[in-house]
């Protein structure tokens, strides 16, 4: 497997710290709003990687937050918390807000295919460990405490910008947004571990701390969550390319601080989803929706089909023009492959040469639009027999995960009428009632629903 690490800005060998076994960790979304479509489109990404990873053999666990507290609206630690934000704007509390954007996020997060990570955890249930690693920052002097806050001295690191390959006086004083000095810190590029009352006095979400009461800053959520469940060696961190800085370049410094040693060995991030007036953002007014998509008559795996057909680390334009051909060319694959006999026995030879390319190709810094291209190559091959490219198909599609073969699917109700139906024919024939199975076999055709007659007996078959 090689990947694309931020860290040294390179395509490596991956090479986790335990042979066979992967320790992975996603950062999650933050439950305020709604997570649009380039939100989506990064949890894609690391659903490929987690799904690579696992077809290639290693033993994955993957654990992501839930952000809901400490998030503030600019990045250099000023403005309101954004839940603070959604509960002015929904008049409903904190935890109400979280908990419906939660449960809307998985929502979308299924429709699109997306595998659950192992551990799922809400920052609200870590603050022990939170404080637990303050303390020590403290203890140690990587951390001080000021103006009711405490804070993180990026001048105790060696090489702050590291993740960054930024030089300390080209940094602005926050980051990508509502940038404003905080006079309480040491350096401006000095980071909140942790917020008390004399900073925002009216926080629903509070907590008892050495410091006061208050609540935890963005950033030592992750490092929290990840080294509680994942431990002191992290194989692969990942998030969207605005995570890079300031989160990550924070996790970085406080993990490593806390710990003592390197933490994550390799920095794995998705590149934009943009619109026609530039990146998606929560910002902007109307949330574009993987549901909205769907309300629209789109399949929601049109979505996912239109980010696989282009490589993670390029930017992607989305417009309903692209969606709607995703949504065409998936529909032409989908048939396609369904109207394939399954005829012959498996050729292990074809087998696995198909789906060693298949592997070879993921496993070159995901590069699943060349994936794809050897899906479409093993359907034009007519060396390959039907049994063979459906069972080919249908391991490619446990890392696409485009619900490419089509299982038909009918509940109790229809399959009793059907059964009926066949029954009755039996029974017209039976009488030489030809007309009368005639018109039952145009009935249940009517329904899409195709019967056989074998000498076993009458069978059918739902035509998609």
């Amino acid at each position: 497997m090689k990947i694309f690490n931020t860290l040294t800005r390179k395509v490596e060998d991956f090479i986790p710290y335990e042979e066979g076994k992967v320790k992975m960790y996603t950062c999650g979304p933050t439950v305020y709003h709604y997570a649009h479509i380039g939100n989506i489109r990064n949890y894609i990404g690391h659903d490929i990687l987690d799904k690579t990873l696992r077809a290639l053999g290693y033993e994955v666990t993957r654990a992501m937050n839930i952000t809901d507290v400490g998030h503030l609206t600019s990045d250099s630690d000023s403005g309101e918390d954004k839940m603070e934000v959604a509960k002015k704007r929904e008049h409903k509390t904190a935890m109400e807000i979280a908990d419906f954007y939660t449960k809307a996020f998985f929502k979308d997060f299924e429709k699109v295919n997306c595998k659950k990570p192992e551990i799922i955890s809400p920052a609200t249930s870590n603050i022990e460990m939170y404080i637990k690693m303050i303390k020590k920052l403290l203890k140690d002097g990587y951390a001080y405490e000021s103006g009711g806050n405490v804070y993180f001295d990026i001048s105790k690191l060696k090489d702050y910008y590291v993740l960054t390959n930024h030089q300390e006086d080209s940094m602005v004083v926050g980051a990508r947004e509502g940038v404003e000095e905080d006079n309480n810190k040491r350096n401006q590029a000095d980071f909140a571990l942790w917020f008390t009352i004399s900073k925002f006095e009216n926080h629903e979400l509070q907590w008892d701390s050495p410091w006061g009461k208050g609540y935890p800053g963005w950033h030592i959520e992750c490092s929290g969550i990840s080294i509680k469940y994942l431990g002191e060696n992290l194989d692969i961190h990942g998030g969207g390319v605005d995570n890079i800085f300031p989160h990550h370049t924070n996790e970085i410094a406080q993990s490593e601080a806390y710990l003592g040693h390197k933490w994550c060995n390799y920095w794995f991030h998705n590149e934009h989803l943009l619109d026609e007036s530039g990146k998606m953002s929560k910002s902007n007014g109307a949330i574009l929706t993987v549901s909205l998509l769907e309300e629209q008559g789109y399949d929601p795996l049109a979505f996912r089909f239109m980010c696989l057909n282009s490589h993670y680390r390029k930017q992607l334009v989305f417009s309903y023009e692209a969606l709607k051909q995703a949504q065409t060319t998936l529909n032409k694959l989908r048939n396609r492959i369904n109207n394939i006999n399954s005829d012959g026995e498996l050729d292990n030879e074809f087998y696995n040469n198909y789906n060693q390319r298949f592997l070879d190709e993921l496993s070159n810094d995901l590069n699943t639009a060349n994936a794809l291209t050897v899906l479409y190559e093993l359907l034009k091959d007519e060396k390959v027999n039907g049994t063979t490219k459906l069972k080919l198909i249908e391991k490619y599609d446990e890392i696409l995960s485009l619900n490419l073969i089509k299982k038909n699917e009918i509940d109790s109700t229809l399959q009793d009428y059907i059964e009926k139906k066949i029954q009755e024919r039996s029974e017209a024939k039976k009488n030489k009632d030809f007309a009368l199975a005639d018109q039952i076999r145009n009935e249940l055709l009517e329904k899409n629903i195709i019967i056989k007659d074998t000498r076993e007996g009458t069978t059918y078959e739902i035509k998609e």
